[in-house]
């Protein structure tokens, strides 16, 4: 990259601004399908440079986007996403007027994606100057703009003056040429997968462009429209003609060149990154997540080759998955396949590189956890039937327990709740609008030993309904001297459940309680946590009960750190002891910094539930009870780790 004077960046807060498309990708699930017969979609954020924005900012890079939506759930979800990435939302413009543009996509073969672009006056294509402001701008070190923004005057004059000004104020101006004939009316709306249409109207336009650009990146078709020439290497002597850019032209499967000064007769004459052989499984936005890879590089000041490699890197983890932006992997995930490599040739196989992706793209982080759980059933049926109250009524005082931790946490982050679905589903619609940090709920039969799910035992078919923040838990009595056809009953059931949550993208936090079925020592817990890690099985969290000693906690400490460096951390469950027994345990933990909060239920509600289901305290005496109580335990918590 050309050297940049550290004067004319000293209010430049972000290395990189896309410009252009942004939509909703809806992608069909069932793969080898025509989009005819697709039952089901997943969504998720799509465009060239919304991808881009997301690829760079996951490789670590400070990205924003200036970029349309329209004002309603589509255009929100684009926008917040973008914010849980990282990105810089600054320069999204909500258009009342317009609807957000949506994409939707099949597999039907290797290389064959049928889609349909839903963007008739879509809320992108209204971009104006008006929306591009010289501060956010000149916030960052370089700008990209892309083909498709061309293809309107209104959108071509935005993406001109961001140009202009990036170039006013000595920033670097990256062109992707993001050529799809279809949105520049050039195709059928069925020929949304077609990628190269001859267009002199096109060529003329973007060769306007690349005098005023340091990067132009382009698949051999797209040099080859930017620059109006019919074959690949006269397209790049052209382009060289008119722009003296590093120019990286993007090849598939066989990697990318990439030229800087002048372009000789041998295609092959530039510099050439580390290809990766991989299945391609799906080539759609593949070009997005190599540009962020190169970009990464590129804008580090890293040369030529190793910018090339990053981006067929991550190419390759794009083509070898299904959706776009979500994809894309992380500079930790990035990292470790270039430092390891992967023995599978689709990646998405590699359960390594997964468990990194998984975690290092997981919803914020969550470094304290102070949760009132409330998912129990058979004690609160025992509790209504010695009350003589009907089951019914234990569904309306589990909305009252989330008064009562949201009273206590206040919108403050850090809170949360366990709700059961039998009788919680009220509930659930009472929390989700309370701001906790954390919902759990779960999947076990109670008391189930072997371990049993609730309502099915096809536990994947389950998940799929549940909301995506919702984090699965489950209970398992488990110890490491059980019988062997016991325990091994136990781990395919929890392997089942791992890789269920796993392939419908929730988190899962994992109960042990091993103290009802065998003696607890210092290595009872950590034997167990290790036999379940060796099968595999990486929770997101674990919850575990009170243990005798420090040296407990200090060897499932060190059994998670050596297995799963990722996890969340784990929650300490309370089994209805007192207050006082209860701030003993939260003063062991710090033995084990992995420790990072509770779930306890019974201490906090069981008398307010008594009282309450036998009629003899109204709603506001319970909810003030329970409150008080869980005040008290968080109130301890906070005191144990020096945070009140």
């Amino acid at each position: 990259m050309p050297t940049e004077d550290p004067d004319t960046l000293a209010d430049a807060t972000l290395d990189v601004i896309a410009i252009g498309r942004s939509s909703v990708d809806l992608y069909g699930q069932q793969l080898g399908s025509r989009l005819e017969d697709i039952a089901s979609f997943a969504k998720s954020v799509g465009g060239c440079p919304a991808n881009i924005a997301i690829g760079t900012a996951r490789l670590g890079l400070k990205s924003g986007l200036i970029t349309r939506v329209g004002d309603e759930q589509m255009g929100r979800f684009i926008r917040e996403q973008c914010g849980r990435e990282g990105v810089a939302t600054a320069g999204i413009v909500t258009d009342p007027q317009r609807l957000t543009a949506l994409v939707l996509l099949a597999i039907e073969a290797e290389g064959v994606s049928p889609m349909i672009f839903v963007r008739t006056d879509c809320a992108d294509m209204a971009l104006s100057e008006d929306d591009i402001d010289e501060a956010f701008i000149r916030s960052s070190r370089a700008v990209l703009v892309s083909g498709t923004h061309f293809s309107m005057a209104n959108t071509e004059a935005a993406q001109r003056k961001a140009i202009r000004i990036a170039r006013a104020v000595g920033r670097k101006v990256i062109f992707d040429v993001d050529y799809r004939p279809n949105l520049w009316g050039l195709a059928g709306h069925a020929e949304g997968f077609e990628r190269y249409v001859k267009s002199d109207r096109v060529s003329a336009l973007m060769k306007s462009v690349l005098p005023d650009c340091d990067l132009i990146v382009g698949t051999e078709e797209e040099i080859m429209i930017a620059s109006g020439a019919d074959d690949v290497l006269s397209s790049l002597k052209a382009i060289r003609a008119v722009s003296a850019a590093t120019i990286v032209l993007k090849r598939g499967a066989m990697g990318c060149i990439v030229y800087d000064g002048p372009i000789s007769d041998d295609l092959e004459d530039g510099v050439i990154g580390q290809g990766f052989p991989i299945e391609v499984y799906n080539v759609l936005g593949a070009g997005d997540a190599f540009m962020s890879g190169f970009l990464r590089g590129w804008l580090s000041g890293e040369d030529h080759a190793t910018s090339a490699t990053w981006a067929n890197a991550c190419g390759a983890f794009a083509v070898s998955r299904l959706l776009c932006s979500p994809e894309y992997p992380t500079w930790a995930e990035l990292s470790h396949f270039l430092e390891r490599g992967s023995s599978h040739r689709a990646l998405r196989k590699d359960e390594a590189i997964n468990n990194i992706h998984w975690a290092t793209t997981r919803r914020g982080e969550i470094p304290l956890l102070m949760a009132l759980a409330c998912d129990h059933r058979m004690q609160l049926v025992d509790l209504a039937d010695q009350a003589g109250a009907p089951h019914e009524k234990i569904s309306a005082f589990k909305r009252l327990t989330v008064e009562a931790a949201a009273r206590v946490a206040g919108g403050r982050p850090g809170y949360g709740m366990l709700i059961d679905e039998r009788f919680g589903r009220d509930a659930f619609f009472d929390a989700a609008g309370k701001g906790f940090s954390w919902i759990g709920r779960p999947v076990e039969l109670p008391g189930s030993r072997p371990l049993r799910f609730e309502f099915s035992q096809d536990i994947g078919s389950q998940l799929v309904e549940w909301p995506v923040n919702h984090c699965i838990k489950c209970l398992c009595f488990y110890h490491p001297d059980d019988p062997a056809a016991l325990k091994a009953e136990q781990q395919e059931k929890l392997r089942a459940l791992f890789e269920a949550a796993r392939r419908v993208g929730r988190e899962l936090l994992i109960e042990i309680i091993a103290g009802k079925s065998g003696p607890l020592t210092a290595e009872t817990v950590s034997t167990a946590l290790q036999e379940l890690y060796d099968l595999g099985i990486k929770p997101d969290w674990w919850k575990l009960e009170p243990q005798a000693s420090q040296q407990a906690w200090k060897n499932i400490d060190a059994v998670i750190e050596r297995n799963d460096p990722y996890c969340r951390g784990i929650v300490l469950l309370g089994l209805e002891a007192p207050k006082e027994e209860l701030v003993k345990a939260f003063e062991a933990t710090k033995a084990a910094p992995a420790v990072k909060g509770f779930a306890v239920g019974r201490t906090i509600f069981v008398d307010a539930a008594r009282e309450w289901l036998a009629g003899r305290i109204e709603d506001e005496a319970a909810i003030t009870e329970m409150a008080g109580r869980f005040g008290e335990l968080t109130d301890a918590w906070l005191e144990t780790r020096g945070l009140k």
